[in-house]
């Protein structure tokens, strides 16, 4: 059976003001009307059913993420007591979803990705599951067609393709996964035609990546199995706040895919965007003919190549602007060079040592 796992604990630093500790940017409507995590759930249609759902997140997130998903049961939301990045959430997650399900099937999915098309989307968690049916220990990830060298993402060298049916999306086995890579390298990789995108979503059993993790971590494994055995148990809380704390965090990609060996990846028939920072904005909601991409009262003079975001309560008002970033809330107003964004990291780090936790 397919189980959904959504790894929703990011803090989206990059996103400030908008995203704080409390409403980080996967609970906020950045691309459309509706939040991110809510339309990471939506477009998982009837593949899985509530009860088959997994919400991984921070503690804090809980209540918020109940608000916003309420036909989720509760033991389908798990509140990470620290962060760890994704290998342990991921493991954490394969012990849970076998533990109702020995052979479980997971899809696990970052809660920040823009998708279109959900039908294409569906139809290839499909495809990936059939090729997991015929081999047990497949792993299976997506990968996205580049349309430019981009730097902020990684990438994934593809090598023999594997015959499935002619209506399927092409299937290849993986050679070698990329970090990501400086401009002059991802042009090489684009010009190649051999490399795609790494979108961070992956299809296993259960049981085959906590094999991995068994190999490759047996340190975290320990760790986690002892919060599997507490899990339903008076002790649940206390194990899981000893324990998961006690685990050095590291990705997947890092503990797991760079040494896998039976891993294929599918080219994605829908369009895709790890929606990373405020820039990526552009590439998302568009931009007019002065290159400005707006959301929200605006009027501009002079002003190219500038992203702004408020409301339709707020105007916001540029004269003689370009390449920035104004990010309007009702408590902080960020002002940049849209090409200086990294930096706003660095805000949030000084607003933690000022102690102005009412910004954060």
């Amino acid at each position: 059976m397919l189980h959904a796992v959504i790894m929703a604990g990011g803090a989206g630093t990059r996103f400030w003001p908008a995203s704080r500790a409390d409403m980080p940017k996967q609970l906020l409507a950045l691309v459309g009307k509706q939040t991110m995590i809510r339309q990471t759930v939506d477009r998982l249609g009837d593949l899985v059913t509530p009860a088959q759902t997994l919400i991984v997140t921070n503690q804090r997130l809980i209540p918020a993420l109940r608000e916003q998903l309420p036909e989720l049961p509760e033991t389908s939301l798990v509140g990470e007591p620290c962060k760890r990045d994704t290998a342990p959430c991921i493991g954490l997650a394969a012990l849970l979803v076998a533990k109702q399900d020995p052979d479980a099937i997971m899809a696990v999915l970052p809660a920040d990705h823009v998708i279109r098309n959900a039908s294409r989307f569906q139809d290839s968690i499909r495809q990936a599951v059939t090729l997991i049916k015929k081999t047990p220990d497949q792993i299976v990830t997506f990968g996205i067609r580049p349309n430019y060298p981009a730097e902020i993402f990684g990438y994934i060298q593809r090598g023999s393709r594997i015959d499935i049916h002619d209506e399927a999306a092409p299937t290849f086995v993986v050679k070698r996964f990329r970090e990501k890579p400086d401009h002059a390298t991802a042009t090489e990789y684009v010009n190649s035609g051999d490399y795609l995108w790494n979108s961070g979503i992956f299809i296993w059993k259960a049981k085959t990546i906590l094999n991995a993790l068994k190999e490759r971590q047996p340190e975290m494994l320990a760790h986690l199995e002892k919060i599997g055995a507490a899990w339903g148990t008076p002790q649940q809380q206390e194990v899981f706040d000893r324990e998961f704390t006690a685990i050095k965090g590291i990705s997947i990609d890092y503990a797991v895919m760079e040494h896998a060996k039976n891993v294929a990846v599918i080219e994605a028939p829908y369009d895709w965007d790890d929606l990373g920072s405020w820039q990526s904005l552009a590439r998302l909601a568009g931009t007019d003919r002065f290159d400005n991409t707006i959301v929200g009262k605006h009027v501009g003079i002079n002003t190219t190549g500038t992203i702004v975001r408020t409301d339709d309560k707020h105007l916001v008002v540029t004269i003689g602007m370009k390449d920035c970033l104004v990010v309007h809330t009702p408590d902080a107003t960020l002002v940049a060079n849209k090409n200086d964004e990294e930096a706003v990291r660095e805000v949030v780090k000084l607003l933690e040592a000022k102690g102005w936790k009412e910004y954060l």
